[in-house]
């Protein structure tokens, strides 16, 4: 649709600016996913009440990632423009802004604010991402120095969305706000599909979707390979030719690693429907998609043994220890008996469910009205 314009607010209607400024311009990575399933849901379950939802973007080749909706281009949340955000979204209007994250402007704001918190992993894992510009990695450094910063944004909310439960407990557990925190969780982008027909347990291969920062700790997947012969890891993301090489050295003798740098979205499920197990030895995430998307294809998954992997993934996953080579090889080798892998299958189609994008659609439309409510 086109471009969102102010115009004469109605007593009726509540105008919501959605910040999906953060998604991507050519595929999704979590956060640019996140925002546009769950944009997609917010649109289909408002319409037809008082809720009006426009996107704000900051370059317009986001919006082939992101379902059609009204959307208005304002600055790049990186930009030094983000300061004075707020004095355009008052000029347009908004009654609740929501943004995919917790750094947005909101000096002078005459809005609802509510911010997302996706994780607190670069408190413990610093390294920011390589794509940031120079001066923003340097402030990335310093925000995840102390939680003082963190509360300062997050003060600055009226409420918080927090994508898991795990998340929550620890904004919480550190005190990062006072302000109430809402679940707006997560959730598959396919549809769980049909009881698997097909037992993969005798394939021994292994597919890993996900980035290479080293909070992933594929080396320690790489490195179980050594206690699992002839089996074959599938490495489906996208991966710069340093960090591949560096992997590559890591690969023990006779052991088959497959790098194939990035994969569209049928290719991917063609790796996940001839795999014996999606893996993943992350020692922290805020939720991991890939889990829930493999289970939902009736994939069963062989996953860290960490808090955020029980909420999500329950009774229906082999967990390992994963700093410990040999304990990732043996939880993957648990996934070749035939009955263990049928049963994993379906229980992981079923846990699956609990995540979907109308229940964090209908959990967001609550915030607003809420926030709304209150500010009035």
């Amino acid at each position: 649709m086109s471009k969102s314009t102010g115009r004469p607010r109605t007593s009726d209607t509540i105008r919501v600016f959605f910040d999906a400024r953060f998604t991507r311009t050519t595929h999704h990575d979590g956060i640019s996913r996140y925002g546009s399933c769950l944009l997609e849901a917010l649109l289909n379950a408002v319409a037809g009440t008082d809720i009006e939802v426009t996107a704000i973007i900051s370059d317009e080749d986001q919006l082939a990632l992101l379902p059609k909706c009204r959307w208005v281009k304002l600055n790049s949340p990186t930009s030094a423009k983000e300061v004075v955000i707020a004095k355009k979204l008052n000029d347009l209007g908004a009654d609740v802004v929501f943004s995919t994250m917790q750094v947005m402007g909101s000096t002078g704001r005459r809005y609802g604010l509510i911010l997302t918190v996706h994780d607190l992993i670069y408190y413990s894992h610093p390294l920011p991402p390589a794509d940031l510009p120079a001066a923003v990695r340097l402030l990335w450094r310093a925000y995840h120095l102390s939680f003082a910063p963190q509360r300062l944004l997050l003060g600055r909310a009226d409420a918080i969305a927090a994508v898991s439960q795990t998340t929550k407990g620890l904004i919480a557990d550190h005190r990062l706000s006072s302000k109430p925190v809402t679940v707006v969780s997560n959730a598959a982008e396919v549809a769980v599909a049909g009881s698997r027909s097909v037992n993969r347990h005798d394939a021994r291969s292994l597919v890993y979707m996900g980035s290479f920062l080293p909070y992933k700790n594929v080396e320690t997947l790489i490195g179980s390979l050594q206690h699992l012969p002839g089996w074959t890891l599938h490495i489906a993301s996208r991966i710069h030719g340093r960090r591949e090489a560096a992997l590559r050295a890591l690969i023990p003798d006779r052991a088959k690693v497959i790098f194939h740098r990035g994969v569209s979205d049928e290719e991917y499920a063609a790796l996940l429907e001839g795999a014996t197990a999606l893996v993943t030895a992350s020692q922290e995430e805020g939720f991991g998609l890939p889990v829930i998307e493999a289970m939902a294809q009736g994939v069963p998954v062989a996953i860290s043994d960490i808090a955020i992997f029980h909420e999500i993934a329950g009774d229906a996953a082999v967990y390992f220890d994963p700093d410990d080579a040999g304990d990732v090889a043996a939880g993957i080798a648990r996934l070749t008996d035939a009955k263990l892998w049928s049963e994993l299958s379906a229980a992981g189609q079923k846990q699956a469910t609990s995540f979907d994008w109308n229940s964090s659609a209908q959990a967001l439309i609550g915030m607003i009205r809420q926030v709304h409510a209150l500010r009035q």
